[in-house]
């Protein structure tokens, strides 16, 4: 199940349409869940509770521990997790941090 700012849920198709623009898909699942049900193609894993430390780090530490570019707060970001409500926490998180 995925999550947006601006619409709280997405479809697929949706999701597709918004990997060709410039979004950064970060996966809150755990990494044995990635691990036993696959990898989302261009999607990044931060597990939920990585996630607040994750996008306070110093950008040179992002990019070093997930291997992307940290997000600034104005960019586009969709997360995403198995049944929805790790997404919605993860939406809640982002927003309390100053994304939007």
């Amino acid at each position: 199940s995925l999550c947006a700012g601006g619409a709280p849920s997405l479809s697929y198709e949706e999701l597709k349409d918004l990997k060709k623009t410039n979004v950064l898909h970060i996966d809150v699942r755990e990494r044995w869940e990635i691990d036993r049900a696959g990898k989302i193609p261009a999607s990044i894993n931060i597990p939920l509770g990585e996630l607040v430390e994750a996008l306070q780090m110093d950008p040179a530490e992002f990019k070093e521990q997930y291997n992307q570019k940290m997000p600034a707060k104005s960019d586009p970001v969709v997360f995403s997790c198995l049944a929805g409500t790790r997404s919605k926490q993860a939406l809640g998180f982002a927003k309390s941090l100053g994304f939007s």
